[in-house]
């Protein structure tokens, strides 16, 4: 079992203790693809996760069952959620940045809307 609650925060919503079960451990990712400004066109965001003294933490993804979505890939970051910004700027993370946003964390549904961190390959001895 997985618990996920965001405390009132300037980052994003709160939210109130949501229960989900958990299939795989957490993989950290780098990007998600959302419908956030313009519905209907899906564009690739950059993402972290954000704690409430204002740093940056990975962002993590995992497959969920979760009662009211099915299996779905939770997104989850720090204590303040999660922070998001256009996926071609660069810019330093930081609440007064206009062009970024926070959420308190994500359902993706298609595993092809995340982009994980690379895995470095176990090497082989010969």
């Amino acid at each position: 079992m997985l618990t996920l609650e965001i405390a009132p925060n300037p980052n994003c919503e709160a939210v109130e203790l949501r229960v989900f079960h958990d299939l795989e451990p957490p993989q950290s990712v780098t990007h998600v693809r959302l419908e956030h400004d313009t519905p209907g066109h899906p564009q690739w965001y950059a993402v972290t996760g954000w704690t409430l003294i204002g740093r940056c933490i990975p962002a993590v993804a995992r497959r969920v069952d979760d009662s009211g979505e099915g299996v779905v890939h939770l997104v989850s970051g720090g204590d303040a959620g999660l922070r998001l910004q256009p996926e071609r700027r660069q810019a330093t993370w930081q609440l007064t940045d206009l062009q970024q946003f926070g959420m308190p964390f994500l359902l993706i549904a298609d595993p092809q809307d995340l982009r994980f961190v690379p895995v470095p390959p176990i090497p082989t001895s010969l």
